[in-house]
């Protein structure tokens, strides 16, 4: 088994200035423990043996959803047949490599402490499974068509699809459109509607070109990200029986709901990618789960609201241990702490159930991610911090909690450590750290500011010969993506400065 994961936060006391002292440390939201694999679900000695049952031996992907009559439907990303060789995709012998732009299994299977087990696939001759949706397969053109949600509303079911115009470097790519497409017998025949779709821009920027899709209260979300792993999240909704209805799709603007999709405004920080959103009645909390490239980790963000705050990443699986990690999907029968996903791997470029187990401290959630600095593996902060100046990592037990803690140091100038995070507007947050100076450094600050430099609000300081407890508050005001950062300015002798345990939260 491995270790359990857990993020110590401090407790959030609310003073101005508080000094170090045996306050418990506290965690913030959804807390993963580190994934474990349950079981290979696709490809060679995977647990459905789908090469000889559907002819599909390597894919990726596995966007679930639950249909509404007690199956899950998963979708598969470019599929291939007995010609693939690997690594990765489209690698093997174009004669027999049987290239599928996306394949559709289904599963009845509610036992998934050992696996999901698939029942049947969307076939075009028996024992084979299908393209499901139409690709021209021309690069530069329409390279694939690959899903990228799914949900069902009665018994009509809809997939959102990218059409892809070419792959760029890598975690990039370049899309048309994204389209719905729906069907009305389960999944083995597809209709894309024609006018459903959201046109990419010539700067490749639209913010709903990936997304998820989620049902709440009558109408259908949509969590969407730009093509490629670089960007924010945004929100949009529809009433649920307007599907289909592109100028019906409303798109938050951080405080309500507009009509124009390009007042869409951040709900949570990139780089993001193929998102999953789902409601987890066990923490009574919306859960995030992606990509994030920078870290080369899935991660997972909870929030009380759609709309946000969402919390800080938490790590559920790192790139160490399993290379070339993507694509993970939250599955919709997963239940109390136990949340299942599947999660493919580029080699051997094929689709595993994973599982972690959540617990939450029911505190509030804290937006700040790797506040104690306890998932730097480097001497210097490694994103989302940023470095601006001289410092780096502290590995020796000299924080405020934990084994880690940030540092700066040197005799001239301005030096700080900063993170770029999501905020809602016209809200009123608190900014909190724990903060531990040499005693000859004069000038301190903890402050908020635009992405555009201006500062919304700041706390000086001078020296903090031990931890002490820092406050700050602003009101977000227009903003929807703020940097928070803290750090001193030299007066020309040597000084130094540590921070821990950084807290941002949401108060109104």
């Amino acid at each position: 088994m491995k270790k359990r994961f857990v993020l110590v936060l401090p407790l959030l006391l609310g003073a101005a200035l508080l000094p170090s002292g045996s306050a418990p440390p506290a965690q913030a939201g959804a807390v993963p423990s580190p994934a474990q694999r349950v079981a290979k679900l696709t490809g060679p000695e995977s647990i459905n043996d789908t090469e000889a049952r559907f002819q599909l031996k390597s894919t990726d992907l596995g966007i679930l959803w639950d249909n509404g009559s007690g199956e899950i439907l998963s979708a598969f990303g470019d599929s291939y047949g007995s010609g693939w060789t690997g690594p990765g995709g489209g690698a093997g012998d174009p004669a027999t490599l049987d290239w599928r732009c996306n394949v559709l299994l289904r599963s009845k299977d509610r036992n998934l402490a050992d696996g999901m087990s698939f029942d049947s696939a969307a076939e075009d001759r028996p024992g084979h499974a299908k393209q499901f949706l139409d690709c021209k397969k021309i690069d530069r053109d329409e390279h694939t068509v690959i899903p990228t949600a799914g949900i069902s509303v009665g018994k009509r079911q809809y997939v959102q699809y990218m059409s892809v115009n070419y792959w760029g470097p890598a975690g990039s790519w370049f899309t048309n459109y994204t389209g719905f497409a729906y069907s009305d017998d389960n999944g083995q025949t597809w209709t894309k509607h024609p006018t459903a779709r959201w046109q990419n821009t010539v700067a490749w920027d639209d913010n709903f070109q990936m997304n998820a899709l989620v049902r709440k209260d009558g109408y259908v979300y949509m969590i969407g990200t730009p093509n490629g792993r670089f960007g924010n999240a945004h929100l949009a909704r529809v009433p649920e029986k307007q599907v289909l209805t592109k100028n019906a799709w409303r798109y938050w603007d951080g405080k309500s709901w507009s009509t124009r999709e390009s007042t869409a405004a951040p709900i949570a920080i990139g780089p993001i990618s193929e998102v999953s959103v789902q409601w987890n009645a066990y923490l009574g909390k919306w859960l995030m789960m992606y990509l994030d490239e920078q870290r080369a980790s899935v991660v997972l963000r909870s929030a009380g609201s759609l709309t946000g705050p969402w919390g800080g990443e938490q790590v559920v699986a790192k790139g160490s241990d399993y290379p070339g990690l993507y694509g993970t999907y939250m599955h919709p029968w997963s239940s109390g702490p136990d949340l299942y996903f599947t999660m493919s791997q580029w080699d051997p470029y094929n689709v595993f159930l994973m599982h972690t187990k959540l617990t939450d401290d029911g505190l509030k959630t804290n937006l700040v991610t790797d506040p104690g600095f306890e998932e730097q593996t480097g001497a210097s902060p490694s994103p989302p911090w940023q470095l601006n100046g001289r410092g780096g990592i502290d590995k020796t037990n000299l924080g405020h909690t934990g084994a880690n803690n940030a540092f700066l140091r040197d005799s001239i100038g301005l030096h700080a450590l900063q993170q770029n995070v999501a905020v809602r507007p016209h809200h009123r947050y608190r900014l909190s750290a724990w903060i531990h100076t040499a005693d000859n450094n004069t000038e301190t600050m903890l402050g908020v500011r635009t992405l555009r430099g201006k500062t919304l609000a700041e706390r000086p300081g001078g020296a903090h010969p031990q931890y002490t407890k820092v406050t700050v508050e602003f009101d977000s005001g227009r903003e929807s993506l703020i940097q928070l950062y803290s750090g001193f300015f030299g007066h020309g002798q040597d000084v130094w400065f540590q921070l821990d345990d950084v807290v941002l939260e949401e108060i109104r």
